[in-house]
């Protein structure tokens, strides 16, 4: 008996000085095997180890013992309701290829785009925040294609280029097949500029120098029976006028040649301000 004492008493001061620990003699009497390990030989028993440290009264143990984790942050919002620019319309287009936006783009994050936005981050899972992440914004990239000028301008809205020479004296409707714009011009000065429509190769538009010869404010095409309101004829039926097809499905279509305006509002104002006999210039 005196030997077991001492037996143990010197494999104690071993596993002190490896840095082992011993477990208590089980019921057979036996000592268990020595636990290895960093344990502190003051902790007491049963105490949990965190960082070589007994978590006392008021201490706090690590996220390792309590298993929580640190919550990712949200991704950045690169767009949301009422900013605008071509990144928007870009933005736009590409819901248009995946067809949920069916209008514009405008460039400008209405309620329109934010319903559009939810309803794409619904359908794949993503909060429905209506704001354009750099998630929501990476899958969406995934999804589409490049959009090319006149998908980002479906709808008008294109800048207008310096106007062509010959609109710079007079009273012009100065019209660039380029940018498909009219400015309507007074002494080289833009009183107003329209997005237009053209007709298609089968029916191009005429270029060249014309001149209005007769105003037809509620005229119907007699060979196509389609309305020509607010029309304007410069060269034989060929005539700029309001086109509601222009207006709900801009550059998706094309005229029989004639130069379409989808702005109601502003082709009535143009309509009061033009005579017979003004100038009309088509140019590329």
């Amino acid at each position: 008996m005196r030997r077991s004492i001492t037996v143990l008493a010197g494999t104690a001061a071993l596993v002190t000085v490896c840095g082992c620990s011993v477990q208590a003699p089980g019921a057979d009497g036996k000592a268990r095997p020595p636990l290895l390990g960093d344990a502190d030989p003051t902790a007491s028993a049963g105490a949990p180890v965190t960082d070589g440290r007994p978590s006392g009264p008021g201490k706090a143990t690590t996220g390792a013992t309590t298993g929580a984790t640190p919550s990712a942050p949200p991704p950045a919002v690169l767009w949301s309701r009422g900013d605008s620019g071509r990144a928007v319309r870009e933005l736009q287009a590409r819901l248009r290829q995946v067809a949920w936006l069916y209008t514009g783009p405008t460039g400008t994050y209405d309620d329109t785009t934010v319903r559009a936005v939810q309803g794409f981050q619904g359908k794949r899972g993503l909060p429905k925040t209506g704001k354009t992440d750099t998630v929501t914004w990476q899958r969406l990239l995934r999804m589409t294609h490049e959009p090319g000028k006149w998908e980002l301008y479906l709808m008008g809205g294109q800048p207008a280029a310096a106007p062509d020479p010959r609109c710079l004296t007079g009273r012009v409707l100065c019209i660039d097949k380029t940018t498909r714009t009219l400015r309507w011009m007074i002494d080289g000065r833009t009183v107003s500029t329209v997005s237009v429509r053209f007709g298609s190769q089968y029916t191009p538009t005429r270029e060249g120098v014309f001149h209005v010869y007769w105003k037809s404010r509620d005229h119907v095409s007699t060979l196509y029976d389609s309305p020509m309101p607010y029309a304007m004829f410069f060269s034989g039926g060929q005539a700029v006028h309001y086109s509601s097809d222009f207006a709900a499905r801009g550059y998706a279509g094309a005229s029989h040649g004639c130069v379409n305006v989808r702005d109601e509002a502003a082709i009535a104002d143009l309509f009061a301000q033009v005579r017979n006999g003004d100038k009309v210039v088509v140019s590329w």
